[in-house]
């Protein structure tokens, strides 16, 4: 991607050239061709990209095995897409309520196929950066087949074999298709899908209330669209219950459809008039619309890679690892989702990781309470760390610490003070969890990452200033206001009174 850190890397590597490229396609004429680098990554998504550019620049021989879309899911059916079809919404809210600022509003004129050429505009603006010409450039031989292991060190990709010294698995993930009757008897769409689709959607049922479902609803609905959400649990279950009813009643009061709770059923219809039955309870309902989305949940790619012949476990559905990202074969690591990672920016620090363990030899670990993640709803949630469920489960006695958008100057000016922010801390002070909800959260939530990071205390967080206005005050303010309730305890005030009688 763009932003991944692999481009860090990718001046000096172009400059060192250490190995001389080429690309192999699965139907070279080189029969039986043998390749002996030191690492083999198959998948070419975030993960793999940041490893193969890291080590190319080391100097290290890189064998790259894709047999899809360089990029991987989130240039081509994720992150990059999504987030251009939600840029394109918040235009359209936009100007349905510019009154807030003193313009007209005025109801934006929505054509699906120019958003649809803008997104598909944009993926191609940013795909050079993970093109496998560009990897060629920096050293790395790209081989464009399916990868599968053949043994425990040696993995078959179309007509090449590679013997490496090491192997990173890093074949990401795809959508997991529920069991529900009838599914496979209508068309359905998914991420992988659904930015390819030129013609109006009328109205879109979405299965799923996770990140990607909610998203994509909210992005759908401010361009227009009638949407119904449906899930079995409640909305955006994995986030914080508080900062989440934000964001959800947001949706609700644009006219998101929600049914949370439900059991569905079946599904019947037809191209154009799909119907899904669900159930509350005892109670029977249809939801029928134009298109049907499924975002129920990701599976992770282990599918004809030969694991069982590498003796390489699986565990409930991906690749088990180490803390170290280690699988039970010691010469393979596993990285992003198919080890359970979430997010792209999971994998790139998955693969920093297996860079330090792989060549260097260092203990490097993954730490998972670092690792941010954000919905792209509007307001946006983001997280890292515990969240207060988690860290009532887990340490006992804590302090919850808020502050709301509403308090903050840089949001009343622009009329955009819905949200908060919400600190967890342990008894002594340390900063175990921050949620944010509102406008920028995953822009604000960067400095509680390096503070988690660093194992910050709250106190800590007073000692920076905060340029004026901005949103970033928010996370100022609400360090300062757990000074201020520090301060109003019993010892504090004694102590007050005691340094009074000095003078």
């Amino acid at each position: 991607m763009a932003t991944s850190a692999y481009q860090s890397a990718s001046g000096a590597a172009a400059e060192a050239r250490p190995h001389g490229a080429t690309t192999v396609s699965a139907t070279s004429k080189v029969a039986g061709t043998t390749k002996t680098p030191d690492l083999c990554i198959i998948g070419a998504g975030a993960g793999g990209l940041t490893v193969a550019a890291a080590a190319a620049a080391l100097g290290v021989s890189v064998v790259l095995i894709e047999k899809h879309k360089m990029g991987g899911d989130c240039l081509n059916a994720g992150c990059v897409p999504s987030k251009a079809l939600i840029a394109a919404a918040r235009r359209a809210h936009a100007m349905r309520n510019a009154n807030v600022v003193g313009l007209k509003s005025v109801e934006p004129a929505v054509d699906f196929r120019r958003v649809r050429a803008q997104i598909r505009s944009v993926v191609d603006d940013l795909a050079p950066n993970d093109s496998a010409e560009r990897f060629q450039a920096l050293g790395v031989d790209v081989v464009r087949a399916s990868g599968r292991f053949i043994d425990a060190r040696t993995v078959e990709a179309g007509d090449v074999l590679v013997r490496a010294r090491r192997f990173i698995i890093a074949t990401g993930s795809s959508p997991a298709i529920p069991a529900v009757p009838g599914l496979e008897s209508v068309p359905y769409l998914t991420n992988e899908t659904i930015f390819g689709l030129d013609q109006p959607i009328n109205h879109l049922v979405v299965i799923g209330a996770g990140a990607v479902g909610m998203e994509l609803a909210h992005a759908h609905r401010r361009l227009g669209v009638r949407v119904t959400v449906l899930d079995q649990g409640p909305a955006l279950a994995r986030e914080d219950a508080e900062l989440a009813r934000v964001a959800i009643g947001q949706m609700l009061s644009e006219g998101v459809t929600i049914e949370e709770g439900v059991a569905i059923k079946r599904v019947g219809g037809r191209a154009g008039a799909i119907e899904v039955h669900f159930e509350r309870g005892d109670s029977a309902a249809i939801a029928s619309g134009s298109h049907l989305l499924i975002a129920a949940g990701r599976r992770a790619n282990t599918d004809k890679l030969g694991l069982e012949a590498a003796g390489v476990k699986i565990d409930k559905g991906r690749i088990q690892v180490n803390a170290g990202l280690r699988t039970s074969n010691r010469r393979v690591f596993a990285i992003g989702a198919v080890a359970g990672g979430e997010h792209t920016h999971t994998a790139s620090a998955h693969a920093e990781i297996v860079i330090k363990r792989a060549l260097f030899r260092l203990p490097a670990r993954i730490a998972l309470a670092r690792i941010p993640r954000v919905t792209f709803t509007d307001p946006e949630i983001a997280q890292v760390g515990l969240t207060e469920a988690d860290a009532r489960k887990t340490l006992g006695k804590l302090a919850v610490y808020r502050w709301p958008f509403s308090e903050n100057d840089r949001a009343k000016i622009e009329a955009t003070g819905q949200g908060l922010i919400k600190v967890v801390c342990d008894a002594k002070g340390k900063i175990v969890g921050a949620g944010i909800v509102g406008p920028e959260a995953g822009e604000l939530i960067q400095i509680w990452s390096l503070a988690i990071s660093q194992g910050l205390s709250i106190d800590a967080m007073t000692q920076w200033v905060a340029p004026y206005p901005t949103r970033g005050e928010i996370s100022k303010r609400v360090a300062v206001a757990a000074r201020a309730e520090q301060a109003r305890r019993p010892i504090v005030r004694k102590l007050l009174t005691l340094l009074r009688k000095f003078g």
